[in-house]
């Protein structure tokens, strides 16, 4: 299982790690996990999620059944946190810098059964938005893995709003799905498009959802 990981990473920390994000780290919240079971239990999986607030990876990172190797921004990996984001297994990537290392580092992870995430507007507003979407779809197709979209809300609170007490963050699974086959810059921008696509579509119904949750409660 430890091939799963990347280099200097320890699956025992990992898995404490994954149970410090699973209790601990989600005590503030109510923390609603929907379509769990369409996560693939073995076999190469490339996680996309959507990115709301600086909560939401470590609570994907506890709440899925698989260990998950999270593609972060560098910024993050600065002195005892640093050290312990690579004990458990996460990857850092420099923003608006050309680096394959990361990547590699992904792939191997993939090809030898593991599970790699990827927040396509994790940079929201900047070129990197599409880098990170391309480099989803790439590792996909370069190591046979499925795609995995999931959907996280609930995390952000609402601009003016006052403090909230245990917010419901709702984490939905979508099913996954096999990225179009191809070669060429053609063939990843249409694998790049349909993973987009699918990441909107399950966020569109997740804030569908937790709209008609919230009418419902208020009959």
């Amino acid at each position: 299982m430890t091939a799963q990981l990347p280099d200097g990473a320890s699956a025992g920390w990992t898995d404490f790690g994954r149970w410090i994000a699973r209790y601990p780290y989600a005590l503030p919240f109510r923390v609603r996990v929907h379509g769990r079971e369409h996560v693939p239990l073995t076999g190469a999986v490339v996680v996309v999620a959507n990115h709301s607030s600086m909560a939401d990876g470590p609570l994907l990172f506890g709440s899925l059944p698989r260990r998950v190797v999270f593609l972060i921004k560098q910024e993050m990996f600065a002195g005892p946190l640093g050290w312990f984001l690579r004990k458990i297994g996460q990857l850092s990537v420099r923003r608006g810098v050309p680096d394959r290392a990361p990547l590699l580092a992904a792939l191997k992870v993939l090809r030898a059964g593991g599970v790699v995430g990827v927040f396509p507007e994790g940079t929201r507003g900047s070129g990197d938005v599409a880098d990170a979407q391309h480099g989803a779809a790439w590792l996909a197709r370069s190591s046979d893995a499925v795609v995995l979209p999931v959907a996280c809300r609930g995390t952000l609170r609402p601009e003016g709003a006052r403090r909230r007490f245990l917010p419901v963050v709702d984490v939905l699974v979508g099913e996954p799905f096999e990225v179009p086959p191809g070669k060429g810059r053609q063939a990843l921008d249409a694998a790049t498009e349909q993973v987009r696509d699918r990441l909107a579509t399950l966020v569109a119904e997740l804030d569908d959802f937790r709209d008609r949750s919230v009418s419902g409660e208020a009959k």
